[in-house]
């Protein structure tokens, strides 16, 4: 379970710098975590949750991590904008016996979106292979 405050370095900004958030609110398997001294019309939100469907063999879990930035837009300083980042992890839990087949997901997305080549420095200012394709519309 994710603690009541991410204020331990889980979350990064561009440039590596700690940003701290802490709980919102909770319904059911959704869990929403707001940036700490962030301004009422400009929201920051970790958002993660979880949702089953199916039984047995046929079990299927599907997870969400979303964060959302609400800021004035950088052409006219007027127009509120919201630009968000999800990740969907889709399992059939009712067919796996353990989670590595999903680890090894999770670490072919971290290291495509976070590093270079043969680099091992997380790259928090967007400058890794995946996330790079990502910002400049590229594939």
């Amino acid at each position: 379970m994710l603690p009541a405050n991410l204020n331990t370095n889980e979350v990064k900004d561009a440039a590596g710098t700690e940003v701290e958030f802490t709980h919102q609110s909770e319904q059911g398997r959704k869990r929403v975590f707001q940036k700490i001294g962030e301004l009422y019309a400009y929201p920051q939100h970790i958002i993660i949750q979880h949702d089953e469907k199916g039984v047995g063999v046929k079990k299927v879990r599907r997870s969400n991590l979303s964060i959302q930035i609400t800021e004035l837009s950088g052409v006219d300083s007027l127009t509120p904008i919201t630009p968000f980042i999800s990740l969907t992890l889709s399992l059939p839990v009712g067919l796996m016996a353990t989670n590595a087949t999903a680890a090894r997901l999770c670490a072919y997305m971290g290291s495509f979106g976070w590093l270079t080549g043969a680099d091992s420095t997380l790259k928090y200012d967007g400058s890794g292979t995946g996330i790079a394709a990502l910002l400049a519309g590229t594939q």
